[in-house]
């Protein structure tokens, strides 16, 4: 048998498709693997090229089939999948990762470190936690307006709802109706406490990281932007130029040109959705805290304003801080103010 040089993984939860190519691209191997059969089949190969799709579980068999020698990349699924041929199987799946591993011209995601998933699993926590928040405020208020009590929106709104359930002083509402409340308002305070908990952990991590407390200078980068940044880059180098960390992100235009006639579009929103809302969100408070001042540090950001919207500015700050956030990871500086005075 020929010797194996490149090996496209299927991964999956039980079952393992994979498919090896020798140094002329003819198939060696073609087979499926149960999941206590991985580690010992690439122990007794010779290091090789390994390709995977980035997905689920693809970071921690990234790092242990590394660790026996082999050269492990991570490839985005969209870029794998115009090289599967007619019917979408695990095989024919494990045989388009084989060949899209040795194309030149594609795109790697680097493999993230336990640490680095650590932070982004807190991260992740956070705001699963947050949705829950939503979600319990929403049907409190959903189940209150069906008995005619309807309290102002924002947090005192939800403050005033929450001081009449414990009270239990209205007439309006039935003793089953104040139960089934009580428990909504329990969980609220839970989830509360919660994310608490979640936004001190994350503070606590970035206090420990250099690169993440020089990242918080940016006007907009908070312990929670700067944090989930540098565990989502784990090597910027990747980035050719800070245009590249914000397409990956998604906050560049999408393009439908030709014939050297450019159309730009919206935002693709074809990347990391995560840091895409926290960039924007930061990027909002800097133009709220603007108007409240009545002046700004950017002229660009001013001329922008008067002929675009809000949302629309806090997008091109938003793309601008991703930029500014690459050039410091990359190149190991400080914030430079004069980064922002500049279309």
């Amino acid at each position: 048998m020929n010797e194996v040089t490149t090996i496209g993984v299927d991964i999956a939860k039980s079952v393992f498709q994979i498919h090896a190519v020798d140094d002329a691209g003819e198939p060696v191997i073609r087979r499926q693997l149960r999941r206590r059969q991985v580690m010992p089949f690439f122990r007794k190969l010779p290091p090789c090229l390994v390709g995977m799709e980035a997905c689920a579980t693809s970071h921690h068999w990234a790092r242990e089939i590394a660790k026996v020698g082999h050269d492990v990349r991570l490839m985005p699924p969209r870029y794998v999948k115009p090289y599967v041929k007619r019917n979408k199987n695990d095989a024919a799946d494990a045989e388009a990762i084989c060949e899209a591993v040795t194309r030149p011209t594609m795109r790697f995601v680097p493999v993230k470190t336990p640490e680095q998933q650590s932070v982004l699993m807190l991260h992740r926590t956070r705001q699963l936690f947050v949705r829950q928040r939503i979600s319990l405020i929403n049907a409190i208020r959903a189940h209150l307006a069906e008995f005619g009590i309807v309290a102002g929106v924002g947090r005192n709104g939800v403050e005033a709802l929450l001081k009449l359930i414990s009270e239990g002083n209205d007439d309006r509402l039935p003793a089953p109706a104040r139960d089934c409340l009580m428990a909504l308002a329990a969980q609220l305070e839970l989830v509360k406490r919660q994310i608490a908990e979640a936004d001190r952990r994350v503070r606590a991590w970035h206090r420990s990281s250099e690169v993440s407390k020089r990242l918080e200078a940016i006007p907009g980068v908070g312990p929670l932007v700067a944090s989930a940044l540098v565990a989502s880059i784990p090597d910027p180098s990747v980035f050719r130029s800070g245009r590249d960390l914000s397409a990956w992100i998604g906050l560049v235009p999408k393009q439908n040109s030709t014939g050297g006639k450019e159309r730009l579009g919206s935002i693709s929103k074809a990347g990391n959705r995560y840091l895409r809302q926290l960039l924007v969100v930061g990027a909002l408070s800097v133009i709220r805290r603007a108007k409240q001042l009545g002046y700004t540090r950017h002229p660009w950001l001013v001329e922008l304003l008067a002929r675009r919207s809000s949302k629309i500015a806090a997008v091109a700050l938003a793309n601008k801080m991703a930029r500014i956030a690459w050039a410091m990871m990359a190149r190991n500086e400080s914030f430079n103010p004069s980064r922002l005075s500049t279309a």
